[in-house]
């Protein structure tokens, strides 16, 4: 499959999903104009990878920032996750240490999730 990036804007996050790496990562801020737009081809994209690929898979999540547009599309990737227990799939929530908001997203995402194993790793 192919690689999917981004390059990191004001706006947007770095996005890089590239498979023949093992690299799969959003970093940055989620202050897209239109969130639709900017997150709808990251779904489709992860959809398709792991509808088709076995074995570990680990997902980085380093986000300095989001807006309310962009946690639902968040949220609705964790879903996708979710859907395939099936599948050895890891997220890692990464955030500043001191950056309790952040924090607290990650672990409200946790709340909602039921097969993904989604852990909450603060950076200094």
């Amino acid at each position: 499959m192919d690689a999917y990036l981004v390059t990191v804007t004001d706006e947007t996050p770095e996005v890089v999903l590239n498979p023949a790496e093992n690299i799969f990562l959003l970093k940055g801020k989620a202050l897209p104009e239109d969130a639709n737009e900017f997150f709808s081809p990251i779904i489709d994209w992860f959809s398709a990878y792991i509808k088709e690929t076995s074995g570990k898979m680990v997902f980085d999540f380093e986000l300095d920032y989001f807006n309310t547009a962009s946690s639902k599309y968040i949220l609705d990737i964790f879903l996708l996750f979710d859907e395939y227990a099936d599948k050895d799939i890891t997220v890692n929530w990464i955030y500043n240490e001191d950056d309790e908001d952040m924090e607290e997203a990650g672990e409200e995402y946790l709340d909602m999730l039921s097969s993904v194993k989604l852990e909450l790793k603060p950076q200094t």
